[in-house]
């Protein structure tokens, strides 16, 4: 087998350096967007994928957007650098050689992107690259000591890449605009539950009140939409008697409601973060279905503009959100302006207790898109978790429980590993729903959906293990045998031992 010679070798490393320099043009020219052509390439490889190649990478977990975000780069650059060696083997001059490489790279990238900016950024990119490499310069440097070909054409044209790297990462630091970024002004309706909520919550170390300071992010899409409310509508389809689209501002004419809701994320595992409680302002997802004419018995299936979707029964999906307070308000920037509030399929019958450490620079993530109405069907699952000060000689327990719409009763703590249990402190029921139009609403009633929190102190001078379990508003406890996230939820009492 022959050996690839310095200039074979030259060729494939040039190749290399114009596919970076084309993913960094194209991100220079798009943003970062779904113009960007990493966005579009990614999609291409997620919808192509063998389906036992798809189950085994949604069983990764938060793995799998990394691992889609590599393999999609690692083809790219491939891709990109075959069409640069193959233009270099047929092409011999300079000029059309980066014509060439220019009108190819720029192809490829408008046929997975469509998107004409990112395809000149891309072109543009590469054919500098090209044009770089195999230019002639005189360095100046003294008879005897010339730089060997090959190498100062891997040096010149991995001087234009990080020029183009380093253009690219200046423009992502730009802050994007979706012509809403301020946010909106709380209104008094919603300080007056805030406050309410604020009111009830413990004041506890290291712990969220009963509204998040912050709000989980899961992402499945390599680069988020850019969507503001006037670019935004939700269309349904399906078992329908013909297709309606509704604006945001005809759903926020549909006799909204504001609720405090608690969400979570299908693939948060025992003792998980990927949940939060905020105040949301929504429509009752009722409304839509009656307005689109929906057969009472059908599902749903959510798809968004990220090309995320998901299936459940139409009778869990109770909201249609398109604002959700935390605290501290989040700060101006692009907003998801909808999301989807649902019981399930984690939460109608569900028993947990949880503690947080929250990182401020997390945001929130919206479902949106479209509803299509069909036949699907998804199991439920259970799940749970505590969190202990050691920094007291005696000992501290505290989190949230939450048990789906089935709401909590007790939350009940051992501190000599499960022999004898106290019930812990719990905070009031966040209030229930109101009128999305009442300026002065009665904090009264009880959430359907939201976490509590709890809290219980002890004495203890040694070792020990506290274990910690909750009781739903049926009274059911939850369960102790333990089982992992797939493929019904994991389930399991929380305990940890603790070192005086």
């Amino acid at each position: 087998m022959n050996r690839p010679s310095s200039e074979q070798l030259a060729d494939a490393g040039v190749g290399v350096i114009a596919g970076v320099a084309a993913l960094a043009g194209s991100l220079l020219a798009a943003g970062d967007s779904p113009a960007f052509v990493g966005a579009g390439a990614a999609a291409v490889v997620r919808d192509t994928a063998p389906s036992f190649v798809a189950v085994g990478v949604r069983s990764l977990g938060e793995l799998a957007q990394p691992l889609l975000v590599a393999t999609t780069g690692v083809l790219l650059l491939g891709a990109y650098a075959t069409l640069t060696v193959l233009v270099g083997r047929y092409v011999a001059d300079t000029p059309t050689r980066a014509l060439a490489t220019l009108g190819l790279v720029g192809g490829l990238t408008l046929v997975l992107s469509g998107s004409a900016l990112g395809a000149l950024g891309a072109g543009i990119g590469s054919a500098l690259v090209v044009g770089a490499a195999n230019a002639t310069l005189d360095l100046g440097r003294p008879t005897g000591r010339e730089t060997p070909p090959g190498r100062r054409r891997l040096l010149q044209g991995a001087g234009v890449a990080v020029a183009a790297l380093a253009a690219s990462a200046i423009r992502l630091r730009e802050p994007a605009s979706t012509g809403d970024a301020d946010r909106e002004p709380r209104d008094p309706g919603a300080a007056e539950l805030l406050s309410a909520a604020e009111d009830r919550s413990f004041s506890l170390p290291d712990t969220d009140p009963l509204v998040s300071d912050g709000f989980y992010t899961v992402d499945i899409a390599s680069v988020d939409p850019n969507l503001g409310p006037g670019d935004w509508d939700l269309t349904v389809t399906g078992e329908v008697p013909e297709e309606r689209t509704f604006t945001l501002s005809e759903l926020q004419g549909m006799g909204g409601e504001r609720r405090f809701v608690t969400l979570r994320c299908v693939s948060d595992p025992l003792n998980g973060t990927k949940i939060d409680n905020a105040l949301w302002d929504g429509v009752p997802v009722s409304s839509v279905l009656d307005e689109a004419g929906a057969p009472e018995s059908c599902c749903v299936t959510l798809h968004a503009a990220d090309d995320y979707f998901v299936s459940f029964p139409a009778r869990r999906w109770t909201t249609a959100c398109w604002r959700g307070d935390e605290r501290p308000p989040a700060p101006a920037g692009p907003r998801r302006p909808a999301a989807d509030a649902r019981p399930g399929p984690l939460g109608r019958d569900q028993r947990q207790v949880a503690h947080r450490d929250r990182d401020p620079r997390r945001t929130r993530r919206r479902l949106l898109g479209t509803a299509r109405l069909g036949g699907h069907r998804r199991g439920e699952n259970r799940r749970q978790t505590p969190q202990h000060d050691r920094r007291r000689r005696g000992g501290s327990s505290r989190g949230h429980a939450y048990a789906g719409t089935d709401g909590i009763s007790a939350v009940e703590v051992s501190t000599d590993g499960g022999d004898s249990w106290t019930e812990a402190a719990l905070t009031d029921p966040l209030p229930g729903a109101v009128p999305l139009d009442a300026e002065n609403p009665e904090p009264d009633g009880e959430a359907a959906d939201a976490w509590r929190m709890w809290q219980h102190e002890y004495e203890a001078t040694e070792r020990h293990e506290v274990v910690v379990r909750a009781i739903d508003g049926n009274g059911e406890r939850q369960p102790e045998a333990e089982s992992d996230l797939r493929p019904s939820g994991p389930t399991g009492w929380v305990s940890e031992t603790i070192e005086l």
